[in-house]
């Protein structure tokens, strides 16, 4: 290799979840070199915020921290935070790729110690909690976080908080002038691995979210369930922090209707499978109520399904939910027609969870350069550029499926890079 930005035949991945892991491990462990970015402060992407997920019910930490280990330990792939591409020039086989690196405020002296976010008087929402609590303004990303050092984000810092985060790092850590930096690298291809977002529920008028803090979404119940969440890992209504005695599940939120998504996004009833077993965990004797247009577990989740349905305090109900009004009592009353019987329903839980949709993130961020995209936003590979879209990037998919995907896109990119 010429110099650290120079490397022939390298692949680009953008995009540091697990679809772009997966990809930059198995194009590196084949011999490539690989760079590999995240606009975000460390990889981990959303299975980073799951309580667990599928096909086995790990918790995050175990597919995510052999992944991290795999990619400390090799020297082909070269990882940058807080960076996104600026540019793209050249053809396949030889891209010159422009990179804007973020400041993040704290450098590589950083030993995770805490004594800076301790000592922080500034309070931010804290955003990995989709708002559910608070952090600091100096903050470590999530427990796993990869690369494990703390973040600022400045614009909530004051100049107190300045003084005593510089004061209480004894590592001379912080770095408060850092600027943005521009790099420049050359590649043959570049696999596009970008993500998804929760389709924003503030877009559902009739679903009420954001007017009461017993509505959540399902990516939130994944936060209140999990052990490093806002309660964790118990399961209380937000607001009140209220043990619940019934719960209210409204499938399809924003999905499968031509005013927000108008795909179905695969994994939402597996989702909400998954989290019937949360609530079970914690509370044996709770109410849950489903309410469904139709319940979609393909293949080798039939039986997950099978038994969840199983359960004698869980009623489904053939409906799309309609409305949801407020209670005096911090609860709120789900509203649908079930579509068997023709009878309307309307049913008061504590708290209710809406399973809204996976969204590519490219159909909220315009992308740096003209990568073709179907109607939704999602990514189209392009084998003419060596362009390839992996992960919930190219489709609504579960963890599996975009390792799948993303191993695929990987032996894709490599053909470019060795013609």
């Amino acid at each position: 290799m010429a110099d650290e930005h120079s490397a022939a035949g390298a692949v680009l991945v953008v995009g540091g979840g697990i679809s772009g892991l997966t990809a930059a491990l198995e194009a590196a462990e084949v011999g490539n070199d690989v760079f590999l970015i995240e606009k975000g402060p460390s990889l981990g992407g959303r299975v980073a915020q799951l309580n667990k997920y599928f096909p086995k019910l790990c918790p995050p930490s175990c597919g995510l921290e052999i992944n991290f280990r795999r990619i400390r330990d090799n020297r082909r792939i070269r990882t940058y935070t807080m960076t996104t591409v600026q540019s793209v020039t050249g053809g396949p086989g030889n891209y010159e790729v422009k990179l804007n690196v973020a400041p993040r405020y704290v450098n590589s002296n950083c030993t995770a110690c805490g004594d800076c976010t301790a000592a922080c008087p500034d309070e931010v929402d804290n955003d990995f909690n989709f708002d559910l609590d608070k952090s600091k303004a100096i903050y470590l990303p999530h427990p796993m976080a990869f690369p494990r050092r703390y973040a600022i984000n400045k614009e909530k810092l004051s100049t107190e908080g300045a003084k005593a985060v510089t004061k209480a790092c004894k590592y001379g850590a912080i770095d408060l002038e850092m600027k943005a930096e521009t790099l420049t690298i050359n590649v043959a291809s570049i696999v596009w691995a970008t993500g998804w977002v929760p389709y924003d529920a503030r877009k559902i008028d009739n679903l009420k979210f954001g007017q009461s803090p017993a509505i959540i979404t399902n990516m939130m119940m994944e936060r209140l369930a999990s052990p490093s969440g806002p309660t964790d890992g118990k399961i209380l209504r937000p607001g009140d922090n209220k043990p619940i005695q019934s719960i209210g599940f409204v499938q399809c939120a924003g999905s499968r209707d031509e005013n927000h998504l108008e795909y179905c996004s695969h994994i939402c009833c597996m989702a909400t499978f998954k989290q019937m077993s949360y609530v079970r965990e914690q509370y044996p004797d709770a109410e849950i109520y489903v309410f469904y247009i139709d319940l979609r577990t393909p293949g080798k989740y039939e039986k997950f399904r099978a038994e969840r349905m199983a359960d004698a305090k869980a009623k489904f109900i053939k409906g799309k939910v309609a409305d949801i009004t407020l209670e005096a009592d911090g609860g709120v009353t789900l509203i649908a027609e079930n579509a068997v019987t023709m009878e309307k329903i309307s049913q008061k839980v504590d708290m209710a969870v809406l399973a809204t949709g996976m969204q590519p993130s490219a159909a909220i961020e315009p992308m740096p350069v003209a990568v073709r995209q179907d109607v939704n936003g999602f990514l189209l590979s392009e084998a003419d550029k060596g362009y390839y879209a992996a992960g919930c990037a190219k489709k609504a998919a579960d963890v599996v499926t975009c390792a799948q995907s993303s191993t695929a896109a990987a032996l894709k990119a490599l053909q470019v890079s060795r013609r």
